[in-house]
């Protein structure tokens, strides 16, 4: 069937859109969005695929311009928050925190087809045209992906790159949840999901600061001081929509954390302080670090450093990873969804210190059921691996 060439992106009716996704219990979406030189991603476009109204009719695809000025969202808002509509996305994490912020909604029932497919036996973090290619035999030609997607008007090429990526979605996520279904893995795939609908793409201050260059080398008072830069780089970039490496980078704030500089002249001594940032925001800047200078440690967020490896661990977490990919093979699923070598070395780690089990993933819901439980055995005693005719057998 021959589709029809794509119109300009304009104001759809959304209210008919929400409809149609509640008639058909489902609605595909993806987005498109720039970042470079701004504080926060800009939403620019978003491409949505609802059911068609009667079974056999194509799907409705409609191009929604966030750019537009009097758009009524609410019926979008309202129907992404419905808990009895299914929002498929694919390697959603950004479009959901996206569109999240600029609709000011919740997203509920979230089926990401990059997540499911690693339970259909798929590669992790599989590209949307190789889940095309290998479940529905359709193939796709993507070529504007890094273009400007916030000048307007796009071209026919912008909007027909736009519509590829929701064309297929719908029929992608009922393919894998058809095969899914059998295997007995549906479930599954829906509870690695759920965590999807809190994606944010809001900068939390506390994080921002433990992730600053060996922050916690520092004094108490130089650390209030770097966290009091921080929040000041934070409302500037913000302000001015830059990103906050272009207001100070990392070096430079712990340079000046470190440091405590009192006057402008000072300031100007530490590399990487921006000269014309000096003359128009120095005063700003000394103020920050007076106010951090003069705060009480105590006011620094929480900070527990985990236990430190111990060399004899090294063998007990190559035993197993060795389980976690015997397991995952044996379930033809993608190992990254099980464990990561940081959550088997907390497994080790925390057996060997003899308290509570680590607060990892893989020790939680469906994956402790596959080989949570199983880890915690070897770790005791009470499993052993060995080899034979050039396979891996695992005994109690």
């Amino acid at each position: 069937m021959s589709r029809p060439e794509p119109a300009a992106p304009r104001a759809p009716d959304l209210a008919e859109i929400a409809e149609a996704a509640r008639a058909g219990g489902r609605i595909a979406l993806d987005t498109e969005f720039m970042g470079e030189g701004r504080y926060r991603t800009l939403l620019c476009l978003i491409q949505l695929a609802v059911p068609g109204r009667d079974p056999g009719t194509p799907e409705r695809i409609e191009l929604v311009d966030p750019l537009a000025e009097d758009v009524d969202w609410a019926p979008l808002a309202g129907v992404l928050a419905d808990p009895d509509v299914q929002v498929v996305v694919h390697a959603g994490r950004q479009d959901i925190a996206l569109i999240r912020r600029r609709l000011q909604t919740e997203v509920c029932n979230v089926f990401d087809t990059q997540v499911a497919a690693g339970f259909a036996g798929m590669p992790a973090q599989a590209s949307y045209e190789t889940l095309l290619a290998r479940l529905l035999d359709v193939r796709l030609s993507k070529s504007a992906s890094f273009t400007r997607w916030d000048a307007r008007p796009l071209s026919p090429e912008q909007q027909r790159y736009a519509r590829e990526d929701v064309v297929h979605l719908l029929e992608l996520a009922a393919e894998l949840e058809r095969r899914l279904t059998e295997l007995g893995r549906l479930q599954w795939a829906r509870e690695e999901c759920e965590p999807l609908q809190d994606s944010s793409d809001e900068r939390n201050l506390d994080t921002v600061f433990a992730r600053l260059p060996r922050v916690r080398n520092l004094n108490p008072t130089s650390q209030m001081v770097a966290r009091e830069l921080v929040r000041w780089r934070e409302e500037i970039a913000s302000t001015q929509d830059r990103p906050v490496q272009s207001v100070l980078g990392d070096a430079a704030l712990m340079e000046i954390a470190k440091r405590r500089p009192t006057s402008t002249e000072r300031l100007a001594q530490i590399r990487g302080v921006n000269r014309g940032s000096l003359r128009r925001q120095g005063r700003e800047l000394l103020d920050a670090i007076k106010r951090g200078s003069e705060r009480t440690p105590d006011a620094l967020p929480p900070y527990s450093r985990p236990p430190l490896p111990d060399p004899d661990d090294a063998p007990l977490i190559a035993l197993a990873e060795a389980l976690t990919r015997a397991r995952t093979h044996a379930a033809g699923l993608a190992y990254e969804l099980l464990a990561s070598r940081a959550d088997l070395l907390a497994i080790v780690v925390a057996r060997r210190l003899g308290g509570e089990d680590a607060d990892v993933r893989t020790l939680r819901g469906w994956r402790r059921e596959l080989v949570g439980e199983e880890l915690l055995e070897l770790l005791d005693g009470r499993l052993s691996l060995s080899v034979h005719a050039g396979k891996l057998r695992v005994r109690s």
